[in-house]
């Protein structure tokens, strides 16, 4: 594997992250396009998109909550490049641009079967109530970042 990390800022680069989106997550789930793509998919709305060579596979978005915090989501690696710690790195790259851009908090709202993988990075649960969404079961998480 040849691992770039794209802080996705042009057109073909965001691109990238639709493209494992769809590829890794709407396909696979029977999401529509219109559910996966939603009112946080905005021109303000980061995202980082790690290729092998040119080839998009993963990604995660992110935007801001409130002055000191933001929402990471839509991580996704592509199926056959899962298990090889790519989740990871997207989501601590998300965090480093975070703490760049002066953000003090990173929220995600983490499906129920990935709980332990945040955790595991750091996150904490910060409300055991679980979010009912349309297509998945999730819990609010954050982690302090400066």
């Amino acid at each position: 594997m040849n691992i770039q990390v794209i802080r996705a800022s042009q057109t073909w680069q965001r691109a990238g992250a639709y493209y494992v989106r769809i590829q890794g997550m709407a396909k696979q789930h029977n999401i529509s396009l219109r559910r996966e793509f939603d009112e946080y998919d905005t021109p303000s709305t980061e995202y980082i998109v790690l290729t092998d060579g040119d080839f998009p596979v993963a990604t995660c978005r992110f935007y801001k909550l409130d002055e000191n915090s933001a929402m990471i989501g839509r991580v996704v690696v592509l199926p056959e490049y899962r298990g090889k710690g790519l989740g990871k790195q997207t989501v601590l790259e998300a965090e480093k641009w975070l703490e760049e851009k002066g953000f003090l908090t990173a929220v995600v709202e983490s499906r129920t079967v990935a709980v332990e993988f945040y955790r595991k990075i750091g996150y904490a649960v910060t409300d055991d109530n679980i979010i009912h969404g349309d297509t998945f079961d999730c819990i609010g998480m954050e982690k302090k970042l400066i």
